[in-house]
């Protein structure tokens, strides 16, 4: 309204008095300006607590406010704390204690920042029901095995984890799962705690918040279950792991230049030996290229094998 007022006054050179009249509106309102706080400390102290108490909500956080001396009412904490996010993805599954809260997700630029983890179902050519688990590298792409058998549980999932950290020393920093109940089970979470591993629990009903295994899943069920009858689990175990390998070591990736995963962890191997400065590197990787560049060497030349030679798991 002080808007129209103004152009009221500028297009027809009438008095303020008479605009505002026109309009509605009183004088003061007008006259009045703005004397709005800056909001940055208040935002900045409102992350800083939901990131140290990640159970906290708005109320709790409002409280803690008051007790340091900040003054500002509990709608202008509200506002701010909406707008950051803080409201959202703020739940995990019941009894989890590495599920992730609050957790925005960052661009993947690593080998083994996150890996995505998902199960498909298929039969063999009596009727007879198996399952999968499948884990893929959000980053490279590279699936680092797919464990079959007629019934997976929590533990069984546990024990595929183990074989890829004793037998190839691969730990993720992040795992992104649904809700299913062999990803919330105990075994599992105590696996991740000990671990030191992040569990990312996609939101019920929202596949897409797991893009990437759903996409490695469709090519997986288009060009190896929907292609072979399966006599028998070892059958369908043989035949898994040669569409794996070829999936790979020779199937090109849009995603990737038109690499194959295999392909494109080397070229990134390449690029750390080089000594190329990536964004956002962690603690553990600034120590990394602060070695001598033939320790480096050394280091790469060790893990290099033990990526490339990933197959599935039976």
């Amino acid at each position: 309204m002080k808007e129209l007022a103004a152009s009221l006054i500028k297009d027809y050179r009438v008095s303020i008095t008479r605009a505002c009249g026109v309009v509605c509106i009183h004088r003061s309102a007008w006259h009045y300006k703005s004397r709005r706080r800056e909001d940055r400390p208040l935002r900045q102290r409102i992350k800083e607590i939901a990131a140290a108490r990640v159970r906290y909500g708005m109320w709790r956080i409002y409280v803690l406010l008051r007790r340091e001396g900040f003054k500002d009412n509990h709608k202008r904490v509200h506002r701010i704390y909406k707008e950051e996010g803080l409201n959202l993805r703020s739940k995990r599954p019941k009894r989890s204690k590495s599920a992730a809260h609050r957790l925005e997700r960052s661009t993947v630029n690593t080998l083994h920042h996150c890996w995505s983890m998902d199960f498909v179902a298929d039969q063999l050519f009596d009727g007879r029901k198996f399952r999968a688990l499948t884990i893929v590298d959000n980053f490279s792409r590279f699936c680092l095995g797919i464990r079959v058998g007629k019934s997976i549980k929590g533990i069984d999932v546990v024990e595929v984890l183990e074989a890829l950290k004793n037998q190839q020393q691969l730990i993720p920093k992040r795992i992104q799962v649904d809700n299913g109940s062999e990803f919330i089970s105990k075994d599992f979470d105590k696996w991740a705690y000990e671990n030191k591993v992040t569990l990312d629990y996609s939101r019920p009903g929202t596949p897409t918040d797991n893009p990437f295994i759903e996409s490695f899943n469709g090519s997986f069920r288009d060009e190896c279950l929907n292609t072979h009858w399966f006599l028998s689990l070892d059958d369908a175990y043989k035949k898994i792991n040669d569409w794996v390998n070829d999936y790979n070591h020779y199937r090109p990736h849009s995603s990737l230049n038109e690499l194959t995963p295999a392909e494109y962890v080397q070229y990134y191997q390449n690029k750390l030996i080089d000594g190329e400065i990536l964004p956002e590197a962690t603690d553990d990787e600034v120590m990394f290229m602060k070695t001598p560049k033939s320790d480096r060497i050394n280091q790469k030349n060790i893990s290099s094998s033990s990526v490339q030679i990933s197959s599935p798991i039976a």
